[in-house]
């Protein structure tokens, strides 16, 4: 018997993916609810942080955490050609995540530096095992995945420690969003023209997505400055300049991976929109540095539509394209990225439509519940045996 199909423990524990989207998926349908009840004061946390700074905090450490987690653990073995982490270790990485969760929210009564200590473990742990693996298979072209984990697990400290210090995280805030974003750019912008070029090769399609040239590398870092810019001086119009420059990169980019051809597909079209808020939540970054948007706007952009619509498309993927299910979406999983967005777009009109506050969580906990649904079964139970014997789904999280 090969060594890969010897694992004989729990289905959850077989695959990274599995436990880290099922977590995240739960945590995501759950955690927006509690913010609303934290939000209007009908709960309030013991965190060491304020409820603005934990609310943010937790959906991009501990959500985005978790998917960044799952998608590495599960990507990396094919990019190595290396057996994936399972077992006790991914059972022991789950438990770090979750103690994080449950520091942050104040629930063991810690002071923020042991908080800090108890919540960096995970992201640190994370970016160790994908440093082992990629080091033990030789994979060097992949190393440079490692640098955005690495700078997470940092920001994650330097989160807190900004939140102890001044009373309040505002570089956080934008330091951990800015860096989901450019995962996005750098894995998204691999794997969405990939999975698009062999749809459409299959159909005998004659226009295909660009493959990667010196455009991408330049619209990469057209990208990481404004980044960068937008978390440092945020206001400022070299800020607006770069975020703007980055935008028309990325929209361009974008139009080349002939996403308009999708729409047979719409878990293929669903990777192409969540992109295409990569470069609205750059404009509108660009119009906020200009006192022509409010910085609200950009941050729920990225969050909600890239951060939210990527990972909801890419745990969809990717657990069906694992677990041995036809890449189809159907309508729940189609309603749940469409509500996705829809939340975003609520949460940024937010500011002048009343009620869009309240509407924006109700349609973010819709979603989830819809994905929780369809995709728990999956992620908990076994592989199903039709494709079993079959090479690995094109559909999963390699690039």
């Amino acid at each position: 018997m090969h060594p890969a199909t010897s694992y004989r423990g729990p289905a959850l524990f077989s695959y990274g993916f599995r436990p880290f989207f099922l977590a995240a998926t739960l945590f995501a349908l759950g955690v927006i609810p509690l913010w609303w009840l934290v939000w209007t004061g009908r709960v309030s946390l013991a965190s060491a942080l304020t409820p603005t700074d934990w609310h943010i905090h937790e959906m991009v450490y501990g959500y985005g955490g978790a998917v960044v987690a799952g998608f590495l653990f599960t990507a990396v073995p094919n990019w190595t050609g290396r057996l994936p982490t399972r077992g006790w270790p991914l059972a022991a990485l789950l438990a770090l995540w979750l103690a994080g969760r449950l520091a942050v929210a104040g629930l063991f009564h810690l002071g923020a530096l042991a908080t800090a200590l108890v919540d960096q473990a995970f992201l640190l742990a994370v970016a160790a095992m994908i440093a082992r693996e990629i080091v033990a298979g030789r994979n060097w072209r992949n190393l440079k995945v490692l640098v955005p984990v690495s700078l997470l697990w940092l920001a994650n400290i330097a989160y807190h420690a900004e939140a102890a210090l001044t009373g309040t995280a505002w570089h956080g805030h934008r330091a951990g969003i800015a860096l989901l974003i450019f995962l996005i750019l750098l894995i998204g912008g691999r794997i969405v023209p990939s999975f698009t070029r062999n749809w459409l090769v299959q159909r005998g399609a004659t226009a295909l997505p660009v493959p990667f040239i010196r455009f991408d590398a330049v619209s990469l870092a057209s990208g990481a400055l404004a980044l960068l810019a937008w978390v440092a001086v945020p206001d400022a119009l070299a800020t607006a300049v770069l975020c703007a420059v980055a935008a028309a990169f990325h929209l361009i980019r974008l139009a080349r991976w002939c996403g308009h051809t999708t729409w047979r597909s719409p878990l293929l079209l669903m990777l192409h929109l969540a992109y295409l808020f990569v470069p609205l939540g750059l404009a509108a970054a660009s119009a906020a540095a200009l006192a022509l948007a409010t910085e609200a706007a950009a941050t729920h952009l990225f969050g909600i539509g890239a951060i939210g619509g990527m990972t909801v498309a890419v745990m969809m993927r990717a657990t069906m394209g694992h677990t041995g299910r036809p890449l189809a979406a159907g309508p729940f999983l189609t309603a749940a990225f469409t509500l996705t967005l829809l939340a975003g777009f609520f949460r940024v009109a937010a500011g002048w439509l009343q009620g869009g506050l309240a509407l924006s969580a109700l349609l973010w906990t819709v979603a989830f519940t819809l994905l929780a649904i369809r995709l728990a079964p999956m992620l908990a139970r076994p592989k199903t045996a039709r494709r079993q014997a079959s090479t690995p789904a094109p559909g999963g999280p390699k690039t």
